[in-house]
């Protein structure tokens, strides 16, 4: 391969061919070599000039993703025919079923062993999507009266704190069962907010992941 004049090209090349190897073998089981045999002659160190690690490349492959999610996230915060209750289960009901949640589950990184990717999702969530995606619904619930709190920056993170880590198979190893009442127990915990906003559609799917992740680890 010639040497690429425009650095995020390669960027680019190296994390298309990291997360396609990722989807077929698994993160565990990927080695930097294998990314470097499709890449069709770029050497190692051009690969270490931009990565430190297979690590660091797990990392971007996951930053790409969370920049199309949050895409998403920002489409149904700005709506204007839906309530604040009504665009908290939106986002559930679409987060959950978008069709690269099956990528993520298939990836299977192991948490326990990238403990800087278990913090990237950590800061993510707390500094990114509750404070600029979930905060301004419940504000806006609090204000058309579909969500009552006093307390809607937290309730923002506690939310995302639940869904994204406390239910999180890949990172505590849950069964398709002990996924189910987890959810179950957010539901109950989600009702008592006056949040309708878990249904049985969303359990079944978080147990289909739970699945998914189950045969790929």
């Amino acid at each position: 391969m010639a040497r690429n004049k425009h650095p995020e090209e390669t960027v680019q090349l190296i994390l298309d061919a990291a997360y396609r190897l990722f989807m077929e073998k698994g993160y565990e089981r990927t080695s930097i070599q294998d990314i470097i045999d499709q890449l069709g002659g770029l050497s190692k160190g051009a690969i270490y000039h931009h990565f430190k690690s297979k690590e660091d490349i797990l990392i971007a492959v996951s930053d790409r993703m969370t920049a199309e999610s949050n895409q998403m996230l920002a489409a149904i915060r700005d709506r204007s025919d839906l309530c604040g209750k009504e665009k908290l289960k939106t986002i559930f009901k679409e987060s959950i079923n978008r069709p690269v949640q099956n990528d993520i589950f298939t990836v299977v990184p192991n948490f326990h062993n990238n403990p800087r990717l278990l913090f990237s999702l950590l800061h993510e969530t707390i500094e990114e999507v509750a404070p600029n995606y979930l905060l301004p619904i419940i504000k806006e619930g609090i204000s058309d009266g579909s969500i009552l709190t006093d307390y809607p920056e937290q309730l923002a993170e506690m939310i995302l704190l639940v869904a994204n880590v406390w239910m999180n198979p890949m990172i505590f190893d849950d069964s398709e069962e002990e996924s189910y009442r987890k959810i179950m127990v957010f539901r109950q915990m989600m009702q008592g907010f006056g949040l309708d906003i878990v249904d049985l559609e969303m359990s079944e799917r978080l147990q289909e992941l739970t699945s998914i992740y189950q045969k790929n680890k």
